[in-house]
């Protein structure tokens, strides 16, 4: 998150970060079931080389000071016991200082579909005063995870952004999974096509052989070409 950035790329940076599933919509007027509609995959081949080469990414990487923001407009004590209640709950909104840019962070068991210890995701007993939270994400199509601490009366702390390896892994199979089925359906509807287009043309050359061999047919059409002055066939 870029010093200085304004708050219309700030929010351009939030909307590109996925906590978890959006589902993509189909056209009204779709007559039949869509079956090339192609869903992005959530994250990039190659994550962790964008993690380490990208500007944005090393800055994220620093440590850096972070507030919570919820609440601003309510008294200090109640926004503690918010934010203490929030946290329990799988949650929190925090701004990093230098730049005022909001996470929303996401944590807890279940948040990724695979097991997660909420504990170790959320954990006020490893240093009193203070909550320790880490919180998995996709950015820009790279797992990665805001892992830091914030004090439970200041209401501030330090923390970064780090490469998710696990999430990483997981969801690399996941990526390559869609884009195999996307490939089979493919196929099979180019497969589809040429069988289409097969019967057709069959069923045109018999129609055709069907009308050069009935007498009926063939009546007509020499009475229709002596009738334009043509000589029959």
């Amino acid at each position: 998150m870029y010093k200085g950035m304004n708050q219309t790329a700030a929010q351009h940076l939030l909307s590109s970060m996925l906590p978890y599933d959006s589902m993509g919509g189909m056209g009204l007027y779709e007559q039949t079931k869509p079956s090339l509609m192609y869903r992005v995959p959530r994250v990039i081949p190659d994550q962790k080389g964008r993690f380490e080469s990208d500007e944005l990414f090393r800055r994220l990487s620093r440590e850096s000071e972070v507030r919570y923001v919820g609440f601003r407009d309510r008294p200090m004590e109640e926004r503690q016991m918010r934010f203490a209640a929030g946290c329990r709950e799988g949650h929190a909104e925090i701004a990093i200082v230098a730049t005022g840019t909001n996470f929303q962070l996401v944590f807890g068991p279940g948040t990724w579909g695979f097991s997660s210890d909420a504990n170790r995701d959320c954990d006020f007993d490893k240093e009193p005063g203070k909550v320790h939270i880490k919180s998995r994400f996709i950015l820009n199509g790279v797992c990665a995870k805001w892992r830091g601490w914030i004090d439970l009366d200041r209401l501030d702390g330090v923390g970064c952004v780090e490469f998710d390896e696990e999430a990483a892994r997981i969801e690399d199979v996941y990526r390559r999974e869609q884009v195999e089925r996307f490939n089979q359906r493919l196929r099979e509807f180019e497969e589809d096509q040429r069988a289409y287009r097969n019967h057709h043309v069959a069923a045109a050359v018999e129609r055709q052989s069907q009308s050069e061999h009935n007498p009926d047919l063939v009546d007509a059409r020499k009475k229709m070409d002596l009738s334009a002055g043509h000589a029959p066939h």
